[in-house]
């Protein structure tokens, strides 16, 4: 470690407090960790000290920090063509278009490109409402799907209420076995409520009023809930019933997070809308879009499309689409989140429940994992926040970042992990929750 950089460091961070405004935060309060580099799943500041990068930070990183093949295409497209407007036919658009369109289900063979999720729930809320005739739009109270004028009012968790200002959404309660708002106590009877909850939802809202149901495929955010069996297809058979759009949105749980290209390829159900973001390019270039199918595709044939933007399709965004979905098939990068989750990720978390009295439940698959703490496990009573602001602290002072949301531990790591470096997380994770138990 040098004087500079620990003067980078501190240089680094006084620029960010004067001049940079956050998300989501009280600015004040603020204390942001530097970061001068990354490779794999590993961060670094600029005196060099590394930090294991469970959160992929926003969830996004699934290829990992800095892939070469990502990174060489970012700037080779640079160097040929960095931007151009969206009305044109762009070799790098085309071709990113045709690697996602050749993933998604068949009848699904057009994409609009947008600049990330918010905005492609965004649009696809439009694309529904304009070839349906119809306004509204049901989505569930636990979920995320952006912060943009309709997607943050179709989110239901606190986000959305101080921006209620789009028209027409209406809420329900998805099926989340743990905390089940029907009494449920097995995975069937929860999926059986909770499509009947919707049901009634739809004929007491009005059919003929609702332009489409909104649903994270896996909800991410909200706390990484696996849908029961049958609940995704049950959905469907619902929305056909009654004409109305289903759009999934796999934003967060895409593109490898659960082991499979789409998390809603393991549930028998084919959307009609599919939003996408985040792990399509690890968040190289900011991009997201919308894969439509061609029934609502063919409606805007000879009718106007009203939305744009002016990045849309960006091709310095496309090549890294490109490298990054080719760099995934080559390596197996899919395929070895799927097995890291069986055979790594779920095994060690498991033993956390079985240990730790803190820890009330842990679900997931893949890459996309959470750990519910709760401080009594009979009650299920949620750890507060600042006992998970102390969990954060800790865990980063043993070098591993971790997203948290309300009272979890997110465990999402890029796809890239190791079994070494599981092992090494969740010991970190193992350790933090005991001292915490023996603080409480």
């Amino acid at each position: 470690m040098t004087t500079t950089d620990v003067d980078l460091d501190k240089h680094t961070y006084d620029l960010d407090r004067a001049h940079v405004f956050h998300s989501w935060s009280a600015q004040g309060a603020l204390n942001p960790m530097v970061v001068a580099g990354g490779r794999g799943t590993v961060v670094w500041d600029h005196s060099g000290r590394e930090y294991l990068d469970f959160s992929s930070q926003m969830v996004n990183l699934n290829i990992g920090h800095q892939h070469p093949a990502v990174t060489a295409a970012i700037a080779a497209q640079a160097a040929q063509l960095s931007t151009i407007a969206p009305g044109t036919a762009n070799l790098a658009r085309g071709e990113a278009a045709q690697r996602i369109t050749a993933l998604a289900p068949e009848g699904m063979n057009k994409v609009f490109f947008t600049n990330g999720g918010a905005d492609a729930n965004e649009n696809a809320i439009r694309m529904a409402r304009l070839h349906t005739g119809r306004d509204k739009v049901l989505s569930t109270y636990r979920s995320y799907h952006g912060n943009t004028g309709a997607a943050v009012v179709a989110t239901g968790d606190w986000r959305r209420m101080p921006n209620e200002y789009a028209r027409a959404h209406v809420h329900f309660f998805g099926p989340y076995l743990y905390r089940s708002e029907f009494w449920a106590d097995s995975p069937e009877q929860e999926c059986e409520r909770a499509l009947r909850h919707l049901e009634r939802i739809v004929q007491c809202e009005g059919p003929q009023s609702i332009a489409a149901i909104l649903l994270e495929s896996v909800p991410g955010t909200a706390g990484i809930l696996l849908p029961p069996p049958g609940y995704l297809a049950g959905v469907r058979e619902i929305a056909d019933r009654y004409g109305i759009v289903l759009i999934l949105d796999e934003v967060m749980a895409g593109f490898g997070r659960t082991g499979r290209w789409f998390a809603f390829q393991g549930h028998d159900v084919t959307p009609d809308l599919i939003t996408f973001a985040k792990g399509v390019n690890s968040g190289y270039v900011p991009v997201g879009g919308v894969i439509i199918s061609d029934a609502i595709a063919h409606t805007f044939d000879e009718r106007v499309f009203p939305g744009g933007l002016t990045y849309s399709g960006h091709p310095l965004a496309c090549a890294s689409i490109v490298a990054a979905l080719d760099a995934m098939r080559a390596e197996g990068i899919v395929e070895h989140a799927a097995s890291i989750g069986r055979d790594a990720i779920g095994p060690a978390l498991s033993e956390l429940a079985q240990d730790i009295p803190l820890v009330g439940e842990v679900r997931g698959e893949g890459v996309f994992w959470a750990i519910e703490l709760v401080t009594d496990r009979a009650e299920r009573t949620p750890v507060p926040a600042q006992t998970m602001a102390r969990i954060k602290t800790a865990l980063t002072e043993r070098g591993v970042l971790v997203f948290l949301a309300d009272n979890r531990i997110h465990v999402v790591p890029p796809c890239v992990v190791t079994a070494d470096e599981v092992a090494t997380a969740t010991a970190a994770i193992r350790d933090v929750l005991i001292d915490v138990q023996e603080g409480e």
